[in-house]
């Protein structure tokens, strides 16, 4: 992919993006309406028509095949580059009121992260993620991760995915982990917390079995904003396994 093509995909994220946030938030009390919930999950007619008009979008003006949370694969075999969506991070956040909700938008090529967009449609803030520039902005300005180098002085972001183990004894690994933390957040929105590393916020996000959908447009700007975003533990459903760092502070 030429730099003039790139830039052109890039432009289509950011698009789809803006357009899904307005549609999200002018309609909410249209679109807060339950399509299923379970003891742990939510989704809502939102989910469904915010990823319909970024399909729309993209279909119309990229060639790439698309992975999204809702729909699933756009075609069997997705190839080595595809599109990468979650039209609602942080759902049930967003029926409930909390303003920690975004549209996240990826490009991805042999499941390395090539462009990220992710929209905070309440603050209007738009993150992006430059793989080419290695340059990671919001709302055009740059942004750059933290330079804090130890667990005792960082922010670590957490999370409980849908089907995470709630047994004691799992539930007991997190805290040990969080002890060694100055503080713990825990704000139900992968695609967010990645851009709270990628811009200073906090030093390091980390969870198992998210989906691919929620973290790779993140992903994307995290590492363009000088930190490390590594994603493991790939399954065929494709969740996943992520850590993303300022780069200073491991695991």
């Amino acid at each position: 992919m030429d730099i003039t093509e790139f830039n052109i995909n890039l432009d289509i994220a950011k698009e789809a993006a803006k357009d899904s946030g307005k549609l999200l938030l002018k309609n909410k009390k249209e679109l807060n309406k339950s399509l299923k919930s379970n003891n742990k999950d939510t989704k809502l007619i939102a989910d469904l028509k915010a990823e319909n008009l970024i399909k729309e979008i993209i279909v119309k003006k990229s060639k790439y095949p698309i992975l999204a949370e809702e729909s699933g694969k756009s075609v069997e075999d997705l190839g080595d580059t595809f599109w990468v969506i979650d039209p609602l991070d942080g759902t049930a956040n967003y029926s409930r009121g909390i303003p920690m909700c975004c549209v996240s938008i990826g490009l991805v090529k042999n499941m390395k992260p090539l462009l990220g967009v992710v929209y905070d449609f309440n603050n209007k803030d738009m993150y992006v993620g430059n793989s080419l520039t290695k340059i990671s902005t919001l709302n055009n300005n740059k942004i750059i991760v933290s330079d804090f180098k130890k667990k005792s002085d960082g922010v670590l972001v957490t999370g409980l995915p849908v089907n995470s183990d709630y047994s004691n004894t799992s539930l007991e690994k997190i805290i040990y982990d969080m002890q060694s933390w100055k503080k713990i957040r825990m704000i139900g929105s992968a695609a967010m917390a990645s851009c709270y590393i990628a811009s200073g916020k906090a030093e390091m996000y980390k969870e198992k079995g998210v989906y691919l959908w929620d973290i790779l447009a993140g992903a994307a700007i995290v590492e363009s904003a000088g930190g490390i975003a590594d994603i493991s533990n790939i399954r065929e459903n494709f969740q996943v396994d992520v850590v993303f760092s300022n780069s200073h502070i491991k695991d």
